[in-house]
């Protein structure tokens, strides 16, 4: 049964034993995520809006440092908290673990909870699902798959592909992929079950979408024994509760895309100034006690509205932060069990009511915005494109492949080459590891040299 005491561990996957340094095996973890070249290729994949050359807006990279911020000061306050819990207080190492360490868990899953998602933001992801989606009907493709496997490729999920890039043991690399700490691979595990057990928006939020692939599903059960997950009572499906560390991550998440969209559409000018001035206090005066007048007051002497913006989105990540972490301290118990539902953010109606009016806004100017549906129009034709031609061609019997078919394939890192005796799962997942890894301007180019657009230079 899970417990405060039993619930982390600095065990790491892959690896039974290791020399100990100056470091924490959690600092070791954010090291390691830094200096990959998983993560360094988040610079130029889309968040929100395309990568302009003259307006400085946010992409993953950005968004994942940010993020990993707020994670950081969310694990610090509810770590002491839980140091000082009863049954948690006289134990050494769990007090020492909560007090000083979970901030550096939590920061660590923040910084690699993007490492999954594909070029060209959700139409990446929705670009790769509909390939295999068109294909339902053709019954010689389907038969290639089980059901489970099946289930995995209509539904692509950045999530799952994050927990895969850091957990497999990718051709002529070391075992147990960037081998994490089993505490901070349980942290990004948002929705702990497979394809086929995933809900949609019809269930509760772990089981909305799915968080590993049938072609890592030992790696997660190794992950799941470790921190003693909860599993629910299923005969045929893989279903666990949530890891109590995934509540904080995932309020670090909620609460920097939420701010940040904002302020980058205000400096494209999408929003007014007064706009995000207004959406922005109502979430500042939710906070009791916080004088509105001190607030117009610092308003005024700035003058560079920029900076103004900087002001109000930095005090409402400081309160959306300090809320999350009372909703948290006040739901422990049901968190740790797994009878919380929901998430930390939108726990209370009043913060819930504000988020909401934020996130309609959100969709109305910003994601409907022009550049941005035309980013989504292009990278699901360019993700898609690749896609057809890559699984195509490994699919094809080796005998038969003609001679682009080879070409292509020959052009394959080593890291994603199949072997030709593999399953067509096996084979497929290769070619979405492939894929999924690239950047945005990588996988545009390499679209437009195989459509014969662009003729690549030496």
């Amino acid at each position: 049964m899970i417990n405060w005491n039993n619930c982390f561990s600095s065990e790491r996957y892959g690896i039974h034993s290791e020399i100990m340094n100056e470091r924490t095996e959690f600092e070791r973890d954010w090291d390691r995520i830094i200096f990959s070249s998983a993560f360094r290729r988040l610079q130029n994949k889309t968040q929100v809006f395309p990568l302009p050359e003259e307006v400085f807006v946010h992409n993953r990279l950005t968004h994942s440092l940010e993020v990993a911020s707020v994670g950081r000061t969310l694990g610090e306050i509810t770590g002491k908290f839980i140091s000082e819990l009863p049954e948690v207080k006289d134990n050494f190492d769990s007090s020492e673990f909560y007090k000083y360490h979970l901030k550096n868990v939590v920061a660590c899953a923040c910084l690699a909870h993007d490492l999954g998602n594909p070029a060209f933001g959700h139409s990446g992801e929705e670009a790769i699902s509909k390939y295999f989606i068109d294909r339902e009907n053709d019954a010689d493709f389907r038969s290639l798959f089980s059901e489970k496997e099946w289930a995995d490729l209509i539904a692509f999920e950045g999530n799952s592909n994050a927990f895969r890039l850091l957990t497999n043991q990718f051709n002529g690399r070391l075992k147990g992929g960037f081998r994490l700490t089993y505490s901070t691979l349980g942290s990004i595990l948002k929705y702990p079950c497979e394809a086929s057990a995933s809900l949609g928006k019809s269930g509760p939020k772990y089981r909305s979408k799915y968080g590993f692939f049938q072609a890592d599903q030992a790696a997660f059960l190794e992950v799941a024994q470790k921190l003693h997950l909860i599993q629910e009572e299923n005969e045929s499906l893989l279903i666990y509760k949530r890891h109590p560390f995934v509540y904080l991550v995932e309020a670090a998440d909620d609460i920097c895309y939420s701010i940040i969209d904002f302020e980058d559409a205000h400096r494209l000018g999408i929003f007014k100034t007064d706009e995000v001035i207004a959406a922005f206090k109502k979430i500042i005066l939710l906070k009791p006690g916080e004088d509105e007048q001190k607030i117009d007051k610092t308003l005024a002497s700035v003058a560079d509205t920029n900076e103004q913006i900087a002001y109000l989105r930095a005090k409402s990540i400081s309160y959306l932060t300090m809320h999350c972490a009372d909703v948290f301290r006040q739901n422990a118990g049901a968190i740790l069990n797994g009878t919380f539902e929901g998430d930390l953010i939108n726990h209370f109606p009043e913060t819930k009511k504000v988020m909401k009016e934020i996130s309609a806004l959100s969709v109305k100017h910003i994601y409907d915005y022009p550049s941005v549906v035309k980013i989504e129009l292009a990278g699901f034709r360019i993700m898609g494109g690749l896609l057809e031609d890559f699984v195509s061609a490994a699919l094809t019997e080796a005998s038969k492949r003609n001679s682009m078919q080879k070409n292509l394939l020959g052009l394959l890192p080593s890291q994603f080459m199949f072997n030709e005796s593999d399953s067509p799962y096996k084979k497929v997942m290769c070619m979405i590891d492939y894929a999924s890894g690239m950047t945005d301007l990588y996988a545009l180019k390499l679209y437009r040299n195989l459509r014969g657009i662009e003729v690549p230079t030496i």
